[in-house]
């Protein structure tokens, strides 16, 4: 698996990756109702912005102890099973294509845990205001070619931008005037 960072431009078609990658993860946990909900997260779930293509999908989940003792049908399902992986309270799960590419992160939390508002107050700022969704672009474009061999020092160049926008976009989700405007989205 090379660590080669490479932006697409955006393709409609990820919402559609993303509801069958979804499918599979929920039959792969035997259609469970402790999976409460799976959200599509990350670049590839903002229009209109480059991404590298890999589905990023954030099951929320009664308990993550449970997803524990769901680790071999995961497995067997094609997930990779790699536990907190440096965030308390998640559950990290990502599959690779049968090209050997990655094309899939599931980042899974235990209702309530304030990853998941971190998660979706960044998309949906960014779905809320474009300008910042192309900034957030420039950026990962920026970084993308300063680090063209090394997604972890890519993530690390994203995180100096990501951080203060986080905290604005964490204020914007938690209005009271949002939560009356804001709809439940995928």
């Amino acid at each position: 698996m090379s660590t080669k960072v490479e932006l697409l431009g955006h393709n409609p078609d990820w919402v559609v990756q993303a509801a069958q990658e979804a499918q599979r993860f929920t039959t792969a946990l035997g259609g469970d109702s402790r999976l409460l909900r799976i959200h599509h997260i990350g670049s590839t779930s903002i229009a209109g912005i480059r991404a590298k293509g890999i589905i990023d999908l954030m099951p929320e989940v009664t308990s993550v102890e449970w997803l524990d003792e769901m680790q071999a049908e995961l497995v067997a399902a094609g997930y990779e099973f790699w536990g907190e992986y440096g965030l308390e309270g998640r559950r990290f799960c990502p599959r690779n294509g049968q090209d050997g590419w990655r094309c899939a992160n599931l980042h899974c939390y235990a209702s309530g845990h304030p990853g998941i508002a971190r998660h979706l107050a960044f998309r949906d700022y960014l779905r809320a205001f474009p300008e910042k969704a192309r900034d957030y672009e420039r950026m990962k474009d920026a970084c993308a070619a300063t680090n063209p061999q090394d997604a972890q020092a890519y993530t690390d160049c994203k995180a100096v931008w990501i951080t203060p926008v986080l905290e604005a976009a964490l204020e914007w989700w938690r209005a009271p005037a949002q939560s009356l405007l804001r709809a439940p989205q995928p």
